[in-house]
């Protein structure tokens, strides 16, 4: 039963750290969206750029990306606390998780890579 509770904390901890960075992600987003906002209103950028619309296309795309993985890491939690502790646990959650880790894993790859792409833009764009 001890290392049951030592593996729920461990987990529990590993999903509240990725949903507070895809919190910050979010928010990088938002950023991202302001700035995108402002090139479009300076003189001489045409509003229908098209790399324009693709980072903000991109932008909608990551932000229902980071909504299902915060519900899933929610749902995690939620299985966890829901969890009796009196029983084996039969490795569903840690099945789970794994299945989680590796989509975070992918995410966070293409977030970077799109941060890239997007910092590269506003640099061209002073």
């Amino acid at each position: 039963m001890h290392t049951e509770t030592v593996y729920s904390s461990d987990l529990t901890f590993n999903l509240e750290i990725w949903k507070r960075e895809l919190k910050f992600h979010m928010s990088e987003l938002d950023m991202f969206q302001q700035k995108l906002e402002e090139i479009i209103t300076r003189e001489g950028i045409d509003k229908s750029s098209i790399e324009i619309e693709s980072f903000q296309n991109k932008i909608m795309i990551e932000r229902d990306a980071i909504g299902k993985l915060l519900h899933r890491c929610r749902a995690k939690l939620g299985n966890l606390h829901s969890a009796d502790y009196y029983k084996n646990i039969d490795g569903k959650i840690q099945y789970e998780k794994r299945s989680l880790y590796e989509d975070l894993k992918h995410y966070i790859k293409l977030h970077y890579n799109f941060k890239e792409a997007i910092m590269d833009f506003f640099l061209r764009s002073l």
